[in-house]
């Protein structure tokens, strides 16, 4: 079957019969592409890195933010530690800080038009969102609805507002259904986000192949990823959950089915914030999402760190498998977003789960809840800088955050995957709280815009815990980009029966000839261990450091200490053979 008869398919399985009369809009599209090779190789390796940013991240008076953005970047050279930057939504918008599309095709001019993103695009590959599950109710769209135009009245989810809606899956405590004024009457539409924020009907061909036609036009404009936000959503069943819905996997399917005839290489990332084994549904056989966020990550880092035991996190990364050929983790521990709850469900137990809650809300952060199927609500985001959540109350010295916050970072760079960091946490950002009164949105919290002037003239105090903290991820990144063990497709092995404190992991080429053996404290106290026996070679040395570690003989950890250890033995190319204690 050949590529296109494949996306024809994809087109069937979604759409039935109906699908063929919508073929005569899907070929043009096909042909206005130039036919480009397949990729050779390997589609990323251990150079790669997300930059994660607001257009308007770094403001200065007079100056364009996007313009902004790309001069901090080139004169704090981020540019060499990251080969992408997701651009997070720069279109006009309503509310949700950029999530509330009006126009998908613009870029907002109060943040900069298409060549400051062309400008950036000179830089580093660029990451868009594509926003799938619902458009602003100012958008074109929507206001061709209200007014009964074509095609726009087919675009939304009409639904009887006594229908039963308890068995939906909700990430807000807020009404499903809105009502609305149009040129009908009133309609109750679905608004799973926010009223601001309408439901696309992906039961119409039409709403499928024009946003087809967006992601077309965001290759066009240099995306190398587009990160398809709250895919799950796009099925809509009244009886279900209406999430993770076949209809939302073929849609995922047909984007990538596209990209590989229009442009291979571009890389689709899913947006699911949910437990783990729905997170990881989106790979498909391999034939779905080239990348998935590893959304345990973050609050399983937060829960061993604060409670200085590992155990629970240890026991995830054990059991997590590789991903299918072609596809990889999306790791990371802070977003724009706050840290997920329900990524923890069934790895932590109730007393650490409310644990975790507590610990926010004493280190300044909120919690955001979501409405649950009785009407109660449950909490399902921790909003809170990475950077504060790790804070120790009890505990003034700065310098022991930056270096519990600095371990996370560590082990997160150093985990199967392609890593992503978020702007604020390059820094060691702060709650916003100011912010959050300002706007009345928690999430606000760690969405800081910074004044230009004010952060380099702090970078520039080298004393300053935000330079420490900046000079900590140049470290990382720098060693990292230039160790073959680290590639995103090498071996992952997690040594287990280890004591609370310890997380221990083999990382290891694809060409099998180079091997870190990535060891990290989680706890504030010095600790002494010794590596199993099996795995004893003789001299080894921290790639982070330059410390020489003997591991003939127990070793001493500093509290939250990390190392990156490799052999120091000339011309080995197996520095440890694979231990029968590793998973």
């Amino acid at each position: 079957m050949s590529d296109i008869q494949r996306l024809q398919e994809r087109l069937k399985k979604i759409y039935g019969a109906s699908a063929d009369s919508w073929e005569t809009r899907l070929n043009p599209l096909l042909a206005s592409v130039d036919s480009k090779p397949a990729i050779q190789g390997s589609l990323w390796d251990q150079g790669d890195a997300v930059l994660i940013a607001y257009g308007d991240h770094v403001l200065a008076p007079g100056k364009r933010p996007l313009q902004v953005l790309r001069e901090v970047l080139v004169e704090q050279d981020l540019t060499s530690l990251f080969s992408t930057i997701h651009l997070l939504p720069f279109f006009p918008a309503s509310s949700d800080d950029g999530f509330s599309v009006i126009d998908y095709r613009a870029v907002d001019p109060a943040l900069g038009d298409w060549d400051d993103i062309q400008a950036l695009g000179q830089h580093c590959h660029l990451m868009f969102d594509l926003v799938l599950n619902h458009v602003s109710q100012h958008s074109q769209w929507f206001q061709g609805y209200l007014a009964g135009r074509e095609p726009y009245v087919r675009y939304f989810h009409e639904i009887d507002p006594d229908s039963d809606v308890s068995q939906v899956a909700r990430p807000r405590s807020l009404p499903l259904l809105t009502p609305f004024a149009t040129s009908r009457g009133t309609r109750h539409l679905w608004t799973t986000f926010s009223a601001d924020q309408i439901d696309l009907n992906f039961d119409h061909p039409e709403v499928l192949l024009e946003l087809t036609e967006v992601l077309l036009e965001y290759v066009r404009h240099g995306a190398r990823i587009i990160r398809l936000d709250a895919v799950a959503y796009v099925g809509k069943r009244l009886g279900t959950s209406c999430i993770h819905l076949p209809q939302a996997h073929q849609v995922v399917k047909f984007f990538r089915d596209f990209l590989q005839l229009v442009a291979p290489g571009t890389l689709l990332l899913t947006e699911t914030n949910v437990p783990h084994a729905e997170n990881i549904s989106y790979f498909g056989q391999g034939d779905e999402a080239h990348m998935v966020y590893q959304f345990s990550l973050p609050p399983l880092l937060l829960d061993a760190w604060l409670n200085e035991d590992a155990g629970p996190l240890i026991r995830w990364l054990a059991d997590l498998q590789p991903a299918p050929p072609g596809t990889t983790f999306f790791n990371f521990s802070a977003s724009h977003d706050g840290i997920g709850v329900r990524p923890l469900e069934g790895l932590v137990s109730g007393e650490r789960f409310e644990r975790l809650i507590q610990a926010v809300g004493e280190r300044g952060g909120m919690v955001s809840t979501r409405r649950m199927p009785d009407g109660s609500d449950a909490p399902y985001e921790l909003n809170i800088t990475y950077f504060d959540a790790l804070r120790d109350p009890s505990d003034p010295d700065p310098s022991a955050n930056i270096r519990r916050f600095l371990a996370t970072q560590a082990l997160m760079l150093a985990l199967r995957g392609i890593p992503g960091i978020y702007f604020s946490s390059l820094f060691g950002a702060e709650n916003d709280r100011e912010g959050v009164r300002q706007s009345g949105q928690v999430r606000r919290i760690n969405r800081k815009k910074f004044d230009r002037d004010e952060l380099t003239q702090t970078l520039s105090h080298s004393d300053s815990h935000q330079a420490i903290v900046l000079a900590g991820y140049r470290r990382l990144l720098s060693v990292r980009r230039h160790q073959p063990a680290f590639h995103p497709d090498g071996d992952q092995h997690v040594l287990t029966n280890l004591p609370p404190w310890l997380v221990a992991i083999q990382r290891t080429s694809p060409d099998q000839r180079h091997r870190v053996l990535v060891l990290v404290n989680v706890s504030g106290q010095t600790q002494t261990w010794q590596l199993p026996s099996a795995m004893r070679t003789g001299m080894l040395t921290d790639l982070l450091s330059g410390r020489c570690w003997d591991d003939q003989a127990p070793q001493r950890l500093a509290p939250y200490e990390t190392l990156w250890l490799h052999s120091t033995n000339a011309g080995e190319q197996e520095p440890w053979p694979t231990s029968t204690n590793t998973v």
